[in-house]
């Protein structure tokens, strides 16, 4: 394959759509109102509700019905060709809708129950360099998508990756939370998407040459080039602070991990947990096993000499030693001795009481059998009774007492009725008590 023809590969002229029918095309995406307008605010919700779930694919269908791409290519389009008439109406509907998105996220999180900041909510308050290369290149896959006769999924896929929607919903959380950090950070993120995707469409306009369809004095567009120049350079340099910090955080924790997998063998201990904490340059290491010694814990600390860890420090805890492990079993012992005793007696306490209950209901059941036979039997009670004697003989009792309002005859029937009793309790040691009914 020759030069040419691989330069041909990259030619996108063939496909590209008629001027006439891209600023058409680019005009109807920067008005809010209607359909657009409602569609914009049931996006916000949704990506609310995404957020506030942690649901990332509740997210992303958010972003996929979103129509906030469209005004930020009128932006850049109308900046690239000196439209200011155009860019003013792109302004001012973008201005709109973000006020109306605001306004929506906030008052959803205002409302809903669920106030918990999850890492989707999280992932949009730190903006780095990053999310400017995300932006540009997610805008000039927009624009030239829009140039294009073969649109295809790009623009649904780009509002995707330059994330518009999240940002702004996490302003709003932090609107409705008094979080500023969280606000300005997601709004910081929110400002780079905007703004490097209006610059990346500008740049796209430029190079493809596209018509300019109004006259405009030289001296307002190098005036209109500069306030780009300045606006995109002040937004870029935060983000590329932001991303120096999180390449150090990352090289540390790399380089906490190589530390931690190599040299914080301690004999007699076993590491138990480890935590890198880049943000404090700390790493914290819990042990279980003997006490560690004050050397041993000095040594971990010049260890960090060998790698790129200067300026950490590490922070030695025990979990368990093993000194305390045979102090805390005697004590553990101890008290599970106390707690069988108490076990053992509130068991005995609880049969005695069962057996008091036992024996009120034994009393109730056969006065209600002695009463059709022994109509003058008025009560009864039983027990269960120990008889010595002077030879300090133990005998054993189960007696029936009886009152009677008739007391003769309930003796003349006391024979049958301790046969009764005795079949009845399958006892052969019983003793009957008679006594008078007293009114």
């Amino acid at each position: 394959m020759d030069v040419y023809k691989l330069i041909e590969k990259f030619n996108i002229s063939s496909e590209r759509e008629e001027y006439g029918l891209i600023h058409e095309t680019v005009e109807k995406g920067i008005y809010f109102k209607g359909t657009n307008l409602w569609i914009l605010i049931f996006a916000i919700v949704i990506a609310c509700v995404g957020l506030n779930v942690n649901s990332t694919a509740v997210i992303i269908g958010a972003m996929l019905i979103s129509p906030l791409m469209g005004p930020i290519l009128g932006m850049g389009y109308s900046l690239a060709t000196y439209d200011f008439k155009l860019f003013r109406k792109a302004l001012a509907n973008f201005g709109f809708a973000v006020g109306a998105s605001l306004a929506t996220s906030t008052l959803y999180f205002l409302l809903t129950p669920l106030s918990e900041a999850h890492s989707e909510l999280l992932a949009r308050t730190q903006p780095n360099i990053y999310d400017v290369i995300i932006a540009m290149v997610g805008g000039l896959a927009g624009i030239v998508a829009v140039s294009s006769k073969q649109k295809g999924n790009v623009i649904p896929g780009a509002a995707i990756a330059t994330a518009l929607m999240p940002p702004l919903c996490t302003a709003g959380y932090g609107l409705s939370t008094a979080n500023w950090s969280y606000f300005f950070g997601a709004f910081y993120l929110f400002t780079i998407n905007t703004v490097f995707i209006a610059a990346a469409t500008l740049v796209t306009v430029r190079f493809l040459k596209y018509p300019i369809w109004h006259q405009t004095e030289e001296g307002l567009k190098q005036r209109a080039n500069m306030w780009v120049s300045i606006i995109v350079t002040i937004t870029m340099i935060p983000s590329i602070y932001f991303g120096y910090v999180l390449v150090k955080r990352e090289r540390f924790k790399q380089e906490a991990t190589r530390f931690i997998k190599n040299e914080t063998y301690i004999e007699g201990d076993y590491l138990l947990k480890s935590d890198i904490d880049p943000l404090q340059k700390t790493i914290h290491l819990i042990y279980g096993g003997k006490l560690i010694p004050e050397p041993a814990k000095k040594k971990l600390q010049q260890k960090l000499k060998n790698y790129a860890l200067m300026d950490a420090k590490i922070s030695v805890q025990q979990g368990f030693s093993f000194a305390d492990a045979n102090n805390d079993l005697l004590e553990l012992t101890q008290q599970q001795a106390e707690i069988n005793r108490l076990r053992s007696e509130l068991s005995l306490n609880l049969k005695r009481q069962d057996s008091v209950q036992q024996r009120s209901r034994l009393a109730q059941q056969l006065l209600s059998e002695l009463k059709p036979m022994f109509p003058e039997v008025q009560a009864c009670a039983t027990a269960e009774q120990v008889f010595y004697n002077d030879s300090l003989k133990v005998q054993r009792y189960h007696s029936l007492t009886l009152q009677s309002s008739d007391i003769k005859k309930t003796l003349a029937s006391k024979e049958r009725i301790a046969t009764w009793f005795r079949h009845r309790l399958q006892q052969d040691s019983i003793r009957v008590y008679i006594e008078r009914t007293f009114m």
